[in-house]
C-alpha cells in the first residue's frame, strides 16, 4: 500500500500533456495556451485620444484660463494626415481618434467652456495627458500571454485585437469510462432484484467534463474474463481509461488481472486513503489507467483526489490541486491511524473563519452525504482524534470553490 501523497506523486510524474491544437477563439475559454503569444504589431498602432475633447499643444495652455480657436474635427476612424494643431488652435477629437500633428495633450470636453468655433480652457494643461501612446499597451514582439496561461475573456480580447482568430491550446484528453459488474443495468432500465443502475458512468463522465476533458462511456464489462478483455481493449484506445469496481480481491474482481494480460504495468494497488483504499493505477504504454472502487462515494472521492489533477496536468494546467484552507471543527472526529481520511463536511462562515460540521453518514454507500457536502476535510494519516475547535485542512469539492472566491 502506498501513501496518499506517494500515490499522487506517482500519478502526476507519470502523465504529460497530450498534444496541442488550434481552435477558434469562441471555443477557447478555459483552455490552456500551448505557446507564448507575441504582439505582431504595436498596440495601440498610433497615438490616439483617450477622451472626447480637444487636441491641443500644451505650450499654448500654460496659463489658465486661455482661449483657443477650433480649427478641425477628428472623429474615431478618421485619418490624421493633413490635420495639425496650429499655434493658438485646438482640434476637436473623439475617443480613439489618432492625434494630429502638433498635439501633445487632450483636454476632455467637460473641462472646457466649449463652443463650435472657440473653447476656453479652465485649468493648465499637462503634456501627454489623455493620450494613449503607440505601443504603450503592448509593443511589437513582446509576449502578452505565456504558455500555460488559462484563456479568459481578457486573453480572448487581446488575441482578437491582434487579429488572431485561432488560439494554440493543449488538447483535451479523451477519457474512456468503463463500469464493471453483472449487477449493473443501463440508465433507463428499471432495476430488478439484485440489480443497480450504472450511475457511476454518468457521474464520472460529468466529473471528467468538469475537469475539461472529453468523456467516452464504453459500456459495462460483465463478470467474465472475455467481457473484461473486450471492454478494456476498447477503453485503452482513449488517452485515459477509468474503470469503476472490480478492483478489490474478490473472485470476480478481474480488472487488474486482465489489464496485466493486455500489457498494462501496475504502478500501485491500494492507497492509504479512506474512502478509496482499493484504488489502482497503471500505465498501458503511456496511457494512464485509473481503476477506482465501485461504491459511488469512493469513486467520486478518488476521482477528485487522483484523476482530476492528472487530467488537468494533461491539459497543460500548472495548478492541478485544489487549494487547501483551514476549517474549525464543530464536533469531534475520530479515525484509525495509517490512512488519510476524507470527510464530507458542510461549512459556515463566522469571525473571519470557516467552521465545519459533518455532512452526515460517512459510509461509502451513502451518496446523499456527498450531495450535501460543500467541501471535504483532509485528516492526516498519523492522527486519530480531532477535538471540536481543532483546525484541519480542507478543500472545496466541485463548483463549491466559488464560496471561497467570494469570501472577503
Amino acid at each position: 500500500m502506498v501513501s496518499f501523497e506517494e500515490a499522487r506523486n506517482i500519478i502526476l510524474s507519470s502523465v504529460a500533456v497530450v498534444g496541442a491544437e488550434r481552435i477558434h477563439l469562441l471555443d477557447a475559454a478555459g483552455r490552456v495556451l500551448a505557446e507564448d503569444m507575441a504582439a505582431p504589431w504595436d498596440m495601440p498602432l498610433w497615438d490616439n485620444s483617450a477622451m472626447d475633447g480637444y487636441a491641443v499643444n500644451s505650450a499654448d495652455c500654460g496659463v489658465a484660463p486661455c482661449k483657443l480657436r477650433v480649427s478641425a474635427f477628428l472623429p474615431a476612424g478618421a485619418h490624421a494626415e493633413g490635420v495639425r494643431v496650429e499655434q493658438g488652435c485646438a482640434v476637436r477629437i473623439m475617443t480613439g481618434a489618432p492625434t494630429p500633428g502638433g498635439c501633445d495633450a487632450v483636454v476632455p470636453v467637460e473641462e472646457t467652456g466649449n463652443g463650435d468655433l472657440e473653447i476656453t480652457l479652465r485649468e493648465p494643461v499637462r503634456k501627454g495627458q489623455h493620450i494613449r501612446f503607440r505601443g504603450e499597451d503592448v509593443a511589437y514582439g513582446v509576449a502578452f500571454a505565456r504558455a500555460g496561461a488559462i484563456i479568459r475573456p481578457p486573453e480572448v480580447n487581446m488575441l482578437a485585437s491582434f487579429g488572431m482568430a485561432l488560439a494554440p491550446v493543449y488538447r483535451r484528453p479523451f477519457v474512456a469510462i468503463l463500469s464493471t459488474g453483472d449487477e449493473l443495468v443501463e440508465l433507463g432500465t428499471t432495476p430488478g432484484p439484485g440489480e443497480i443502475v450504472n450511475s457511476n458512468a454518468l457521474s464520472l463522465a460529468t466529473a471528467v467534463r468538469e475537469a475539461g476533458a472529453v468523456p467516452l462511456i464504453v459500456g459495462i464489462a460483465r463478470d467474465t474474463r472475455a467481457s473484461h478483455m473486450e471492454r478494456l481493449q476498447e477503453g485503452l484506445k482513449a488517452d485515459v481509461l477509468i474503470t469503476s469496481a472490480g478492483v478489490s480481491a474478490g473472485d470476480r474482481d478481474l480488472v487488474r488481472d486482465v489489464l496485466e494480460e493486455l500489457g498494462a504495468r501496475q504502478l500501485f494497488w491500494k492507497v492509504g486513503i479512506k474512502p478509496g483504499g482499493p484504488t489502482a493505477f497503471a500505465l498501458h504504454g503511456t496511457t494512464p489507467v485509473f481503476s477506482l472502487p465501485g461504491n459511488p462515494v469512493s469513486t467520486l472521492i478518488t476521482f477528485e483526489e487522483f484523476v482530476r489533477p492528472a487530467l488537468l496536468k494533461m491539459q497543460g494546467h500548472r495548478r492541478v490541486l485544489r487549494p487547501l484552507f483551514k476549517v474549525v471543527l464543530r464536533e469531534e472526529l475520530r479515525k484509525k491511524p495509517g490512512k488519510v481520511q476524507i470527510v464530507r463536511i458542510r461549512l459556515e462562515r463566522g469571525d473571519g473563519r470557516w467552521y465545519a460540521a459533518s455532512a452526515g453518514n460517512q459510509q461509502t454507500a451513502i451518496l446523499r452525504t456527498m450531495v450535501d457536502a460543500e467541501a471535504v476535510a483532509v485528516l492526516p494519516a498519523d492522527s486519530t482524534c480531532f477535538a471540536a475547535g481543532d483546525e484541519v485542512d480542507a478543500h472545496f469539492y466541485g463548483n463549491h470553490i466559488d464560496l471561497l472566491e467570494a469570501t472577503p
